[in-house]
């Protein structure tokens, strides 16, 4: 008999990504004039104590403004010339995007750094990704030129080394073409199942690349990203961090992480303003 309580549980959280963004994405003209936080400001100019604009990359379903109307915000508040984009839409699905092969995503990300660095004459930008946006640019920059134009990376609960979905995706060999029908469905689902061809290709030689400064944000709650440390990055320059090791009564799962959690955001300033970095504890939720 299969353990139904153990595959509905991930398989609910899984929907609730789905269903989680409820406003019409933003693109073209409506994406330049972005909620009234500020964002998306192409006229904007990097300040002296901000120097690098900063790329914010949603998630999976995910569209550029409902993703980040928790941190775009809080970031905008703080100075940062803030930016995010609609990356792998699918003919004819509106609203839900990230769903389209991850390397073309790669290529839409790697044009529209190449936009803002125009228009903020910018060398470098940092990124900021939550779930496949903490992971996507990484082929961005290792496989498309993307060293050279990014700082820093920081993944917010990144699906770095694939996912499991806490088993539910062992489940797939048992109903005969489901696997491929996920793939031609929603190839940026298929792109992350640990062990698939995209990812094994993504970590081959190594998670990094040289020049570029790599923080990785995880829960222990994460119900999609699982195991939660299959966010981890090996290699130079980077950082691991365990949003409980910061704040131990902090319950956020994989959504609120990225959505509103404040002490996740406040590591993401530190990551973005090292040398002005202030310690995070539960008591950041009020900075």
């Amino acid at each position: 008999m299969l353990p139904w309580k153990r595959v509905i549980r991930p398989l609910a959280a899984f929907l609730l990504a789905a269903v989680a963004v409820t406003a019409p994405a933003a693109s073209g003209a409506q994406a330049a004039a972005a909620p009234s936080s500020g964002w998306n400001d192409f006229t904007c100019k990097p300040s002296a104590a901000h120097p690098r604009p900063v790329v914010l990359v949603h998630g999976t379903f995910g569209n550029s403004v409902d993703n980040w109307l928790g941190l775009a915000p809080y970031l905008k508040n703080r100075g940062y010339c803030v930016f995010s984009l609609d990356y792998g839409r699918l003919p004819g699905v509106p609203l839900f995007h990230g769903l389209g092969p991850v390397e073309k995503s790669a290529e839409q990300l790697d044009a529209y750094v190449d936009r803002v660095r125009a228009a903020t004459g910018a060398a470098e930008v940092d990124i900021v990704g939550h779930s496949q946006g903490g992971m996507m640019p990484r082929y961005y920059l290792k496989f498309l030129g993307g060293a050279a134009e990014v700082n820093a990376l920081i993944g917010i609960a990144p699906s770095n080394h694939g996912t499991t979905l806490s088993g539910l995706t062992a489940l797939l060999p048992y109903f005969p073409g489901a696997e491929d029908l996920l793939s031609e469905a929603t190839p940026a689902l298929a792109d992350q199942i640990a062990g698939s061809a995209f990812l094994t290709k993504l970590n081959a030689g190594g998670d990094t690349v040289p020049g570029v400064h790599y923080t990785v944000i995880a829960t222990k709650y994460d119900q999609v990203v699982t195991p939660y440390r299959s966010a981890f990055l090996t290699g130079p320059n980077v950082r691991n961090v365990v949003l409980q090791d910061l704040c131990a009564v902090d319950l956020s799962e994989h959504l609120a992480i990225g959505l509103f959690d404040r002490i996740a955001f406040h590591e993401v300033a530190n990551a973005l303003d090292p040398d002005r970095a202030r310690r995070t504890t539960c008591a950041s939720v009020f900075s």
